[in-house]
């Protein structure tokens, strides 16, 4: 009778820590899920803010037709790739095409803020500027929020990988989620060479 509490009470500790690696597990993908809807909040935003920003500088740049037109299709494409990140975070096919789609943004609009650089007139209006400072913030907001969704996927596929968690993961079907990767370019990310000779 003794061996029997004793096997029953074995397998109660046994149950009670897989229960706790379950949980821990959807504790931890509800983490980067949420702080994906943090990034989706903030590209909405910039989503939101470009086509008011296109709309101000078509008066300036009559010639410039096609890098507003650039900008409002990378703008749509981004927004529809957001669309589906949103509804899957941590997909990777999703994950891949934000990046993707972000990184042809971020392009058409280094080229935009460029042609808006050489129109003196432009830069100094101040519905341009202000819109610009936005974009500018919301920028550094969603670099903040993607590290935050970064470090949760992180420590998702960390806990997910272990050993005795891999097997909880594997029979309740928890994913690697994916990174979302930066937009900048190698270019971007290489610090600026300095000399004072």
């Amino acid at each position: 009778m003794s061996s029997f509490i004793v096997l029953l009470a074995l397998i109660a500790v046994l149950v009670f820590f897989f229960v706790s690696i379950y949980n821990k597990l959807i504790q931890l993908r509800n983490y980067y899920k949420n702080a994906y809807a943090q990034i989706d909040v903030q590209l909405k935003r910039r989503y939101d803010l470009i086509p008011n920003l296109v709309e101000s500088a078509k008066g300036y740049l009559k010639h410039e037709r096609e890098t507003l037109e650039a900008v409002i299709r990378a703008r749509n494409t981004a927004l529809e790739a957001s669309k589906l990140a949103a509804a899957n975070p941590g997909d990777a096919t999703a994950m891949t095409s934000l990046t993707q789609a972000e990184g042809a943004l971020s392009s058409i609009m280094s080229r935009l803020l460029a042609v808006v650089e050489s129109y003196p007139d432009l830069k100094a209006n101040q519905t341009i500027s202000q819109l610009m400072e936005e974009l500018t913030s919301t920028e550094n907001k969603i670099g903040f929020a993607r590290q935050a969704y970064n470090d949760f996927v992180a420590e998702y596929n960390i806990q997910r990988e272990k050993f005795p968690n891999n097997i909880v993961a594997g029979c309740f079907n928890f994913i690697e989620a994916e990174l979302l990767q930066s937009t900048d370019t190698a270019q971007e990310r290489t610090a600026p060479k300095v000399s004072f000779s």
